[in-house]
């Protein structure tokens, strides 16, 4: 038989009338077994009841800040105000452009580098916050494995010389709370305002939690804002104690030649040109020091308003918002899970008893 002449396979043509009634066949025949699946209605619900008081509740800190950065909103602020009518943000464009300006805030904040910090302050007198997310997440007994000396591995209050171990597992708290644990969000794109949530399983742990991270990100937001005209004021500060110390000197020196003058002879002649030489001393220090303290009222000034204000609005207070699984939202979503699974062996077996 030549190839041109075999017959070609048959396919059925696609009804949804046909579909629509295989569908409610499975349905019928699932109906079927009625004792069967009332019996696994009543499992899935006790399964779903025991899910919800088995649960740990969680609990949620929540806290706002808004950020007034004066200078980075003052250049261009009216044609940021336009644009915003339009819809339009400009900050990436203009003036807020800075490494640390706009949406660039929540990057900061869910920095690795700060939220390690938070973690080794203390919970109390003798636990950090790391010690006790290992405590309540049960993490400590987990990774008692990894520990050379087969002991719990603890954490010290602001450590900056940790172990390669402690190093590894402060980097894997880090990640289970950046991944669902800690969010931040603008409330409103075209304000300064942010929202923080921290929902932990522990009440104290998420309200310290969520307070301190953002005492850590203000204090280091406002001193890399503010570190270059921080390094000049300190400059300008040395500079001017340093030429007030010689000043002083210098005044000392010109009255103690002035009160040697008034007894000398008056044929010695060198006297009188030491006194002026060590008066015009006198007369360039106070000049050069007159300039330098006004420079560094000037640059003390600019520090001032280059310095962002982080202003907290609202912060987590005790009680906390408690998260709770509900019972009837557990108990619809077991029996729901619970008839499907059955619906699904029941019309593969099915399927497969026809092959």
């Amino acid at each position: 038989m030549s190839q041109e002449n075999l017959p070609y396979p048959y396919e059925p043509e696609f009804s949804f009338k046909k579909l629509i009634d295989d569908r409610i066949g499975d349905i019928k025949y699932i109906l079927q077994f009625k004792k069967t699946l009332a019996l696994v209605l009543v499992v899935g619900g006790l399964l779903g009841a025991l899910a919800a008081f088995l649960k740990t509740p969680t609990y949620t800190a929540r806290l706002t800040f808004v950020v007034d950065d004066s200078k980075s909103s003052g250049s261009g602020g009216g044609l940021s105000a336009l644009a915003g009518l339009a819809g339009v943000n400009l900050d990436a464009i203009g003036g807020a452009s800075g490494v640390l300006a706009g949406d660039n805030v929540e990057e900061l904040i869910k920095s690795h580098k700060l939220i390690k910090a938070t973690l080794l302050t203390a919970y109390d007198s003798t636990q950090t916050l790391a010690d006790r997310y290992a405590t309540i997440y049960k993490l400590d007994k987990k990774w008692l494995k990894y520990s050379p000396d087969g002991k719990i591995t603890h954490f010290p209050l602001n450590g900056s010389h940790n172990t390669r171990l402690q190093d590894s597992l402060l980097h894997e708290m880090t990640i289970l709370i950046l991944d669902g644990e800690f969010e931040i969000a603008k409330t409103d794109k075209k304000l300064g305002f942010f929202e923080v949530n921290v929902t932990m399983k522990d009440e104290r742990l998420a309200q310290l939690f969520c307070s301190r991270m953002i005492k850590q990100s203000t204090d280091f937001f406002i001193a890399t804002k503010t570190k270059r005209q921080r390094d000049n004021v300190g400059r300008l500060q040395q500079r001017a104690d340093s030429i007030g110390r010689i000043l002083n000197n210098k005044t000392y020196a010109v009255s103690a030649a002035n009160q040697t003058l008034l007894d000398l002879n008056p044929a010695y002649t060198t006297a009188n040109a030491n006194v002026e030489v060590k008066d015009r001393d006198k007369i360039v220090l106070s000049t050069v020091f007159s300039e330098t303290v006004k420079n560094l009222e000037a640059s003390k000034t600019m520090l001032a308003q280059e310095t962002p204000t982080v202003q907290i609005v609202d912060e987590p207070e005790l009680p906390l918002t408690k998260n709770r699984l509900k019972y009837p939202t557990a108990i619809l979503t077991a029996l729901i899970l619970s008839v499907l699974a059955f619906s699904f062996f029941k019309l593969l077996t099915r399927r497969a008893s026809k092959i």
